[in-house]
């Protein structure tokens, strides 16, 4: 018996990235309206009987039709099917997911500007790129920051860090579960102040809450980011991710070469302060990240895992920790960090093709002060680094008044993660109330001027 029944259309278009709250409301609506219509009983009913009909969204432009009865629900779609994580190998909200994260930061920029002022178009037109497989990564810009020291930045295209996003939304916790608990920097939780904290207590540790004689070694890696193997950490990802199409576009990010495409911003003759053997201009095609993307840092962290399991796992050092490229061991034994620094300096060139900076390797007793992160841990404190402080006071002096406020509270919350901080942060008080701010009393921030005092 053929059964016939009458459908009332709606068209959804949810492009746009709404808040929960609000797509929830806009579905209730619909969903209360098309019952009014029909007859039908409203879904949010909770009588017996009554079966809950809900609207999934649409793709953009699709007509779903929709009819909610007391017994049975029927949809029919007629045009092509949204988007659907069980076709595609993410959906359109995970792409948009990666769109938010994305502008929390960059958000200002020229090319995020751009890519907003026709939003639901251009969100739509990469979703289609990376669904067809024809997406590639777009101009870059190149620029040379001096502080803290120079350095070539690259730093992609909006669009392209949307799907650098993307990429680690969905591999990087698998990554992240094997990391050790002392691997830091571009991890949630993990920046320079668990990084300190994490090492003051390994210290307090070892010592014996500093009544006992311990040593570190401190290591940091020459050139790092331009000297990643990029053959090798493909085949670390690979190791990794099973799903063809996340490792065709993880390949496709690791290997592009920013350097085919991009534009140079800010004075040229910066570059001339960047030594050449730091360059990524100036290496092969194999090697070098860029530095300034979200996916250079994840990589990096990937590559560099190597060496932490080989630091926990063969050298068996109880005491480790290691910040991007800046790596510490503690031990009792100055002997041993010998050995232990022995076997890092043959195993990092065979295996990853990186170096130790010979000039940077510091091997001490521990009640002299660990220098790591911005922070030196000393018995019982924990102090900002005299340079960090230097500059603080030195920018703050010099900043135009516009710009006092934003500057002065950043150096006074870095400068507050220090335990011993306090008579820093009354030296930079000072600076700022000489130029005419106040300052609350613990020294922790100080407070715009009203505009007819500026």
């Amino acid at each position: 018996m053929e059964v016939k029944t009458f459908m009332a259309e709606r068209t959804f278009n949810l492009v746009v990235p709404l808040a929960h709250e609000a797509t929830a409301m806009r579905t209730t609506d619909t969903v209360r309206q098309q019952a009014v219509r029909s007859g039908a009983v409203s879904p949010l009913s909770d009588r017996r009987g009554n079966v809950d009909s809900t609207i999934f969204p649409a793709g953009p432009g699709i007509r779903t039709s929709t009819t909610a009865t007391r017994t049975t629900t029927t949809r029919t779609t007629s045009s092509a099917p949204a988007p659907s994580a069980d076709r595609n190998p993410f959906s359109f909200a995970e792409l948009v997911e990666a769109y938010l994260a994305c502008r929390r930061t960059k958000r200002n920029s020229r090319s995020a500007l751009a890519f907003e002022g026709r939003l639901e178009r251009n969100l739509r037109l990469l979703y289609d790129e990376l669904i067809d497989g024809s997406y590639t990564p777009g101009r870059s810009i190149c620029f040379v920051i001096t502080r803290p020291k120079p350095r070539e930045v690259w730093a992609a295209d909006f669009r392209d860090r949307i799907v650098h996003h993307l990429l680690y939304n969905r591999i990087g916790p698998r990554f992240e579960r094997a990391f050790i608990a002392d691997s830091c920097a571009c991890i949630k939780g993990r920046g320079t102040l668990y990084a300190a904290q994490r090492l003051e207590a390994k210290v307090r540790s070892i010592t014996q809450n500093w009544s006992r004689p311990a040593f570190y070694l401190k290591c940091d890696l020459a050139n790092f980011f331009v000297s990643i193997d990029k053959v090798v950490l493909r085949e670390l990802l690979a190791a990794r991710i099973d799903e063809p199409w996340w490792m065709a576009l993880a390949e496709a990010v690791l290997m592009h070469d920013p350097r085919t495409n991009f534009e140079m911003r800010g004075d040229p003759l910066l570059m001339d302060l960047v030594p050449p053997h730091k360059r990524l201009m100036n290496q092969p095609e194999h090697l070098g990240l860029p530095i300034g993307n979200l996916s250079s840092q994840f990589f990096a962290n990937v590559y560099l895992d190597v060496l932490d399991q080989r630091a926990k796992h063969v050298l068996r050092a109880r005491h480790y920790i290691r910040y991007v490229d800046d790596f510490l061991f503690l031990h009792e034994s100055a002997d041993w960090l010998n050995a232990a620094l022995r076997d890092v300096d043959a195993f990092l060139p065979t295996r990853l093709g990186v170096r130790l900076n010979p000039r940077k390797t510091i091997l001490q007793p521990v009640d002299r002060g660990v220098d790591f992160v911005g922070q030196v841990i000393k018995p019982w404190r924990r102090e900002t680094r005299k340079r960090t402080r230097n500059e603080a006071l030195r920018r703050v002096a010099a900043t135009p008044a516009a710009d006092l406020m934003p500057v002065a509270n950043s150096y006074f919350g870095l400068m507050r993660q220090a335990t011993a901080s306090h008579q820093d942060r009354a030296r930079l008080a000072n600076v700022v109330r000489d130029r005419g701010h106040a300052v609350n009393a613990a020294f922790t921030k100080t407070y715009r001027r009203r505009s007819h005092e500026a």
